[in-house]
């Protein structure tokens, strides 16, 4: 597609030139991996990991960071069979860290035991001057050593576009890093981000760059992470999409067959840290609210109109297509709130939870379930070369999902359940009860005692006490789903994907397995795709993960916040501060027909920032755009920060999306025969 063509609407810079891609590509390359000493190995081309974390804002930034300081910590402790030292430290030592020296134990040197070796590229962005500062001087134990040794550590600088935060304002978050995806990264001064972007965006699907999966982490209660998150999403979404009808030009440009044009899919998803919105004696800053609720009303309206608007005219037309383009394939929900519940399982008062203990938690559960996802999709290129013979592994036994398994299972908004359960060493198979591990892995987050894990869902089907109530009385019948296979979280859901990892010589049942299967398809009726990968060998217990597709949307935290921004920067004077919109919102979901006047009934054209940022706003405005000008002199390509508004479109969309939701039914097959008696 010729830049001519290119919508309005998506104005992003993607390098068209091959050779400069892949030359970019190379000096990724060599920052990554140390240089080899032999010219034969220098000869050898390394892969780039299968999968990217990318965080972004502060909260993103940090989590991204943990994740890749545990996977260090992991390969370290097993290639040097080295332990933690300081048994004092051990008190004090970071929750996620106890976690990860459980779940891969090392004590026992004399055994071959299975390694987590996979490293991804971890890419870190914000809009803070000094990111790397903050990293680099951070106090956590053992940080200054993985920083000089994780060489797949990138830090992107954007400063010189921005040196300072969004101010907690998303629209800003999200206008600067247009600002920052719409300039030439020619004309940057500072040369890694040109590579970088090659490397994210220019290049992701074509055979030269291996990497298939990508996290964007970030909080959607905050403003450069929830702003910057989507449009980066949207900026690597229509470099790729494009790359789908303008093949043949780049594969011309390519006099080097190794690096000829291989397009494949890519699987990505958001993970987005939603605020607390809920308990006694808790005080939150609205703005979070709405914030959150601004993302959640924009990726559900732009998932509605890329998956399901039939009202569009052709999809035949590639300009047509790249309108409706949507940030990620699916956005995983990790509810703020669930670490508080954590908290109070092991008897602390909810006013007594610090805000940094919540957020390691955070971490750590977000940690776990990237932890288990890599697994299931790794690729053997992504390990160390004697992984398998360590561990004695057959790779035959194990069953992977790839990039385009997930990005044909999962869409939309998705909920994870985890939990684990500890296993001998025997090679005998031992009894575990599935049933309460399968029953801890949607329960309320709580702690495993025995693995140091946080288990449960990680947001909430309905209001704390009412689900917990409910979870008590699925356990007091035997495991009966009728209760709870009745909540919208559960009924609607439309895809699941299982991942269960084994220790390498536990062994589990054909009986064991197939209860599991048992126990999600009651908890699940209508679900039309149900997918397992069966991991082996890279994990010390026996876990189980599940990913909860579309019907998230339909759970209480999800609706509030959604409902909370459109009634803050959308609703009418007279209905900003009442209940009508609440009871309005829950009926055009409920109702058989939806008439779209009804929401103009409530709703202006477009959202009021101001409403968050109060008179500021009208001073903050002009600012921005005279930096948009500055930096990017083309008037062709100017786009106001007007321009990038939510409107009614998106409120409807998204009400769209939620109707179509909260009816998904599977139809039972029913056997024909010509056999039947007449």
């Amino acid at each position: 597609m010729s830049s001519d063509n290119l919508p309005i609407e998506h104005l992003y810079f993607t390098e068209t030139n091959l050779e400069q891609i892949l030359e970019n590509l190379d000096v990724v390359r060599q920052q990554i991996y140390p240089r080899l000493p032999t010219e034969e190995a220098l000869e050898k081309e390394q892969n780039f990991p299968s999968v990217c974390l990318i965080g972004l804002g502060r909260c993103g930034s940090n989590i991204a960071l943990d994740v890749a300081t545990l996977v260090f910590n992991a390969r370290t402790s097993y290639i040097h069979e080295m332990e933690y030292q300081e048994k004092v430290a051990q008190e004090r030592e970071f929750e996620p860290v106890r976690w990860i020296r459980k779940h891969l134990p090392i004590e026992d040197k004399n055994r071959t035991k299975p390694v987590f070796l996979i490293e991804p590229i971890v890419m870190l962005g914000d809009l803070d001057k000094d990111i790397e500062g903050r990293i680099r001087f951070s106090n956590q134990q053992g940080r200054a050593r993985f920083l000089n040794e994780y060489r797949k550590l990138q830090i992107m600088d954007l400063s010189e576009v921005h040196a300072g935060g969004a101010g907690n304002a998303p629209i800003l978050g999200q206008y600067l890093a247009k600002i920052i995806l719409n300039k030439d990264t020619a004309s940057f001064q500072n040369d890694s981000w040109r590579r970088m972007h090659s490397y994210l965006v220019d290049s992701c699907g074509i055979k030269a760059n291996q990497s298939r999966l990508y996290f964007y982490i970030f909080s959607a209660g905050g403003g450069t992470g929830s702003g910057m998150a989507s449009e980066f999403g949207l900026a690597q979404q229509f470099s790729y999409l494009s790359k789908t009808f303008d093949y043949r030009s780049v594969q011309e440009q390519s006099s080097d067959k190794r690096h000829s044009f291989v397009f494949e899919p890519i699987f990505t998803s958001g993970i987005c840290i939603l605020p607390n919105i809920s308990g006694h004696n808790l005080d939150i800053s609205e703005a979070l609210h709405i914030n959150a609720g601004r993302l959640l009303t924009k990726y559900i309206s732009e998932e509605w109109n890329f998956s399901y608007n039939e009202e569009r005219e052709d999809d035949e037309i590639p300009a047509d297509v790249m309108k409706r383009i949507r940030p990620w394939n699916a956005m995983m929900l990790i509810s703020n709130d669930i670490m508080r519940y954590a908290e109070e399982e092991k008897g602390t008062e909810s006013v007594d939870i610090d805000v940094n203990t919540m957020e390691k938690y955070a971490n750590q559960y977000i940690s776990q379930q990237i932890f288990n996802i890599l697994t299931a999709q790794a690729v053997t290129s992504d390990y160390d070369e004697d992984y398998f013979r360590r561990a004695g592994i057959d790779i035959a036994e194990t069953i992977r999902l790839d990039a385009n398994d997930l990005f044909m299972s999962l869409a939309g908004p998705v909920a994870v359940a985890y939990a684990e359960s500890v296993v001998s060493d025997s090679t005998q198979t031992e009894h575990v009860d599935i049933d309460d591990l399968f029953c801890r892995s949607i329960d309320l987050p709580h702690f495993n005692s025995e693995t140091s894990a946080i288990e449960g869902i990680s947001i909430l089907p309905i209001e704390s006490d009412r689900y917990r109530d409910a979870i008590r009385e699925f356990r007091e019948k035997q495991f009966d789903a009728d209760y709870l296979n009745q909540l919208h979280f559960f009924k609607n859901c439309s895809s699941i994907v299982s991942i269960i990892s084994l220790p390498r010589d536990y062994k589990l049942s054909f009986t064991a397995l197939n209860q599991l299967k048992v126990h999600l398809n009651r908890l699940c009726p209508n679900t039309t795709l149900k997918r397992y990968a069966l991991v082996i060998g890279a994990s010390a217990n026996l876990s189980l993960t599940t990913l909860i597709a579309k019907s998230p949307c339909l759970s209480d935290d999800f609706l509030t916040l959604m409902v909370a921004y459109m009634k803050r920067c959308f609703a009418k004077d007279e209905y900003r501060y009442s209940d009508d919109i609440d009871k309005a919102v829950i009926d055009m979901i409920r109702s058989n027909d939806f008439d779209d006047s009804h929401v103009e009934k409530f709703f202006n054209t477009y959202e009021n920032p101001a409403k968050i940022l109060d008179t500021n706003w009208y001073a903050i405005k002009p600012m921005y755009e005279k930096k948009y000008r500055e930096l990017i002199e083309e008037q062709e390509r100017f786009v106001s920060i007007n321009d990038i508004r939510l409107d009614i479109t998106n409120v409807k969309n998204a009400i769209k999306y939620l109707r179509e939701i909260y009816r998904h039914r599977i139809s039972k097959t029913n056997i024909l025969s010509l056999n039947d008696e007449m």
